[in-house]
């Protein structure tokens, strides 16, 4: 198993770095490639910040990519994904109502968009 942090991420899905994108390529083609909610938190930073992707580009192009990969809460953040390219919340606080969602978690926050969003899901 190998993690990927956000640079061999980047590298993949912009394919800026030749050689960095090959490499990446390669690992994920030996398969057993794994991702965390953090890093793929900062890559959704990362593109919407630096490279002033769309949230919607960058929720599709993140969901097709985990089909690539492995992920311990891969529908936990496809939901967070999905919400993030639809709505104007923050990446973390989709992932927060995700995991309410999906896992039925309590979610303790002051943020009144996320508490109206929680609530209309009841």
């Amino acid at each position: 198993m190998v993690i990927f942090d956000t640079n061999m991420i980047l590298r993949y899905l912009l394919n800026d770095n030749q050689e960095m994108a090959d490499k990446a390529e390669a690992f994920l083609d030996a398969g057993n490639v794994y991702v965390t909610i953090e890093v793929i938190a900062e890559v959704v930073y990362v593109l919407k910040g630096v490279y002033s992707m769309e949230r919607e580009t960058i929720s599709e192009t993140i969901i097709d990519f985990l089909n690539l990969v492995k992920c311990r809460e891969a529908d936990v953040l496809t939901c967070a994904l999905g919400l993030y390219g639809k709505r104007s919340l923050d990446f973390i606080d989709c992932v927060l109502y995700a995991y309410h969602t999906i896992k039925g978690i309590e979610i303790a926050t002051f943020d009144q968009k996320l508490i109206k969003l929680m609530a209309s899901q009841r």
